[in-house]
């Protein structure tokens, strides 16, 4: 069992082009699974498109998004890329659109938000606590151009 080696880490990037394939072919429709959105932000340092799959929750009309990125130090690359530039492309359940993101400031609205997105994202608060000293976790609110 010594020659055995380890197991390389999974890219993220790879996982990413999987299901945003899926999601597409299926139209957005994720079956039983968190219910995902595709946001295609434009890179604050390279300016080339990326896009992204981030589970999702609505808010009347707008789609409400959480920048967990499993509770690292850093807010995931989406993120500040949309701090960067709030105008993106959003793919939800077969519609695409442009949008603007505007993160939600600390209030009775955002404390409501991030619960209702911990429903989708199996522990958000736990998340928040490992990055508590670094960070806050982004709720970012998604509303159609």
């Amino acid at each position: 069992m010594a020659d055995e080696k380890p197991t390389p880490p999974v890219d993220i990037r790879d996982t990413n082009k999987t299901v945003i394939a899926d999601y597409r072919a299926q139209s957005g429709d994720v079956g039983d699974r968190a219910p995902l959105v595709l946001l295609t932000t434009i890179g604050a340092k390279s300016g080339n498109p990326h896009t992204t799959p981030v589970c999702v929750g609505t808010d009347g009309d707008d789609l409400i998004v959480a920048g967990s990125m499993g509770g690292r130090s850093r807010h995931p690359q989406w993120y500040r890329n949309l701090v960067a530039d709030p105008e993106l492309t959003v793919e939800y359940m077969g519609d695409k659109y442009q949008a603007r993101a505007t993160t939600v400031s600390n209030s009775a609205e955002r404390d409501g938000l991030f619960a209702q997105m911990s429903q989708y994202i199996q522990g958000l608060y736990g998340y928040q606590d490992r990055c508590r000293e670094h960070r806050q976790i982004p709720i970012v609110r998604l509303q159609r151009a």
